[in-house]
């Protein structure tokens, strides 16, 4: 049973089920799976959906032990309902600021979570507390502002993804978290730290283009309504900017690639 003091801030965002569900942890969480041995005991903050966890339950095996933990009931009755029969392998509700374990797991790691909490550094402190002595702390990541679409989009979608950087400021949110990973892990006492890139590259021809350029076409489906309370972009701009991007991805898109950063550290 996780234990779990009071939050000092708090999370503000649902993920999608549909991107959470595509991701696998040999795909999309490289450096964590690089880093699990058999038997190892592993804490993953903000599980969402499982889809990476039940790897992380595969690659330690039956002798692992591994945790699962989010803030959103209905994500996880979904890890529930898909990964109940995996040994070694369990959900629980909690907020990775209220997190309170100390000292239990091998690998205590975080996947595209941390660019939605305000006090990022609050929630690495908690994640090197659950630590063992010597156990790995890895985060995976966004840089937000330096999203790259080859050719560029049309003003419409550019305008859209100017009113989300600015919607994700508003709520304290970093754009540029991943890189700037390393410096709170130094500021929460980790050693040894090291980065490594793993940015989300696709290209037309490849199996997985249409699926990583539909990101933002669900991005605009499910949170334009709230980034439009945020005030830099109305109604009609959104559905503009929705009509120009599906056009766009269809006709012209050639590439996408979104940066993102693996930081590891030593509790």
């Amino acid at each position: 049973m996780v234990e779990a003091s009071r939050p000092v801030s708090t999370q503000g965002h649902t993920s999608d089920p549909e991107i959470l569900e595509r991701r696998t942890l040999h795909r999309d969480h490289r450096r964590l799976a690089a880093a699990l041995r058999p038997g190892m005991a592993v804490l993953d903050v903000g599980c969402g959906t499982g889809a990476i966890t039940a790897g992380v339950a595969q690659a330690v095996g039956p002798r692992g032990r591994v945790l699962g933990i989010d803030r959103d009931p209905k994500l996880l009755r979904l890890a529930r309902e898909r990964f109940s029969h995996v040994p070694g392998l369990s959900f629980e509700e909690c907020d990775a600021l209220a997190l309170a374990v100390m000292g239990q797991f091998d690998i205590v790691t975080a996947a595209r979570t941390l660019q939605w909490i305000d006090r990022p550094e609050c929630a690495l402190e908690r994640m090197r507390a659950a630590a063992k002595p010597g156990g790995l702390v890895i985060v995976l990541d966004y840089n937000h502002s330096r999203l790259a679409w080859d050719p560029p989009p049309p003003t419409p979608v550019r305008r859209f993804y100017e009113a989300f950087l600015k919607w994700r400021a508003a709520n304290g949110w970093d754009n540029m978290l991943g890189d700037r990973l390393p410096a709170l892990y130094a500021d929460a006492g980790l050693t040894q730290i090291a980065s490594s890139t793993e940015d989300e590259v696709a290209r037309r021809g490849e199996p997985e283009f249409e699926a990583a350029l539909r990101i933002w076409q669900r991005v605009m489906e499910t949170l334009g309504t709230t980034i439009l309370s945020g005030g830099s972009l109305d109604a009609t701009e959104l559905a503009a900017a929705l009509d120009a991007y599906t056009r766009w991805g269809r006709d012209h898109a050639q590439g996408q690639q979104m940066v993102l950063r693996a930081v590891e550290g030593r509790a």
